[in-house]
């Protein structure tokens, strides 16, 4: 909040549908949705249904479950380069375990990784990274060999001996930017010519901007896919998958370790096939009509960019227009490098009023 000249964070009550009310009984439109999970909304009450009812059978166990295999199938079908999947707690997680796999399955160290990108807060990452290091202007170290986004021939030059290129194939973490055209299947060429596998961090874009995420929707496929928000329906769960050849490298079946007593929770799974199994075409055509709503709104004021159901308004004095907003009743992201995000429960009337306040702001 300090980002945008603010001092206190808004402390939440309760949410439903598009709105979230805060401790003092103010109601906002909530375009941060939990910084993206939440695509069906606040309270959706499928999927707490499906959470109490999983809760009163027991929170967790320590041993497989039949809702874990019933997941993975979920996303196994979902996400076209995925044939085997490891459930964790957190994108951190899962970034950082894809990374470690990476460097097993070639037995290189470098890796590279673009400005702006972030891929969770493990210490490989850190550096140049977007969210909430750039907003804090925090300096941090890291690893990788870190070039511009979009920018193929600084990855030619980096990527000799590298064990992988770490990518958010739809930038979202230094606003939403798309990729260029021929950036994705560029850095796939330039990986099979290498030998680096290409890994894309799918935690924002997985089941958001496709149902197969990025990739199904730009048609290039990954070695590698990190998942979050969306895959765990709200809930703490994340996940990384790719062929059975590289998977099969996992502890305890090869050398990669890899444990978490919380991951794949009776929960958080049955958040997450409350939502994956919902998520069908008629939902994403429903979700890109809001998004065409919200372009021809919002685009006038500044740079809107929108790649399915996440965008972002670049402004001048995103600060001055935060504020504006939230004294209305609108709650934007409190960084310029985070993304909005839409649900099916953000209707025409959420739309024209987050439209008309931005449009007063410009008056």
């Amino acid at each position: 909040m300090k980002a945008v000249g603010l001092e206190e964070p808004i402390f939440a009550a309760r949410g439903e549908g598009a709105y979230l009310e805060d401790v003092e009984g103010r109601r906002y439109i909530d375009w941060v949705l939990s910084w993206g999970p939440l695509i069906f909304g606040h309270a959706d009450p499928e999927t707490v249904e499906a959470v109490i009812a999983a809760a009163s059978e027991g929170t967790t166990f320590g041993t497989a479950t039949e809702r874990e295999v019933e997941l993975a199938e979920e996303i196994v079908d979902a996400v076209p380069s995925v044939e085997m999947v490891r459930l964790v707690s957190s994108g951190t997680e899962a970034a950082m375990t894809a990374l470690r796999l990476a460097r097993a399955a070639t037995g290189r160290q470098p890796f590279v990784r673009f400005v702006g990108g972030y891929h969770g807060h493990a210490d490989p990452f850190l550096s140049e990274a977007g969210s909430g290091v750039r907003t804090l202007g925090i300096q941090a170290t890291g690893e990788g060999r870190v070039v511009p986004y979009n920018d193929l021939d600084a990855v030619e030059e980096a990527i000799e001996g590298a064990a992988c290129v770490f990518v958010e194939p739809v930038a979202g973490n230094m606003g939403v930017v798309p990729p260029a055209d021929g950036f994705l299947e560029g850095l796939r060429r330039l990986c099979y010519a290498s030998g680096a596998l290409l890994v894309f961090d799918e935690v924002i874009t997985g089941f958001r901007v496709a149902r197969g995420g990025a990739q199904e929707r730009y048609g290039v496929l990954p070695d590698l896919t990190v998942l979050g928000k969306i895959v765990g329906g709200g809930l703490p769960l994340a996940a990384f998958g790719g062929p059975a050849e590289l998977m099969e490298r996992l502890a305890p079946a090869g050398d990669v370790y890899q444990a978490g007593t919380l991951s794949g929770n009776p929960l958080a799974t049955a958040a997450g096939l409350s939502v994956l199994r919902r998520l069908t075409p008629e939902v994403y055509e429903q979700l890109e009509r809001k998004g065409r709503r919200l372009d021809a709104g919002l685009g006038p004021f500044g740079r809107f960019e929108r790649v399915g159901a996440m965008a972002t308004l670049f402004v001048d004095d995103y600060p001055a227009l935060f504020r504006h907003l939230l004294e209305r009743g609108v709650y934007f992201a409190p960084s310029q490098n985070e993304a909005m995000f839409l649900s099916t429960a953000h209707g025409d009337e959420e739309i024209d009023r987050t439209v008309d306040a931005v449009a007063e702001f410009f008056s």
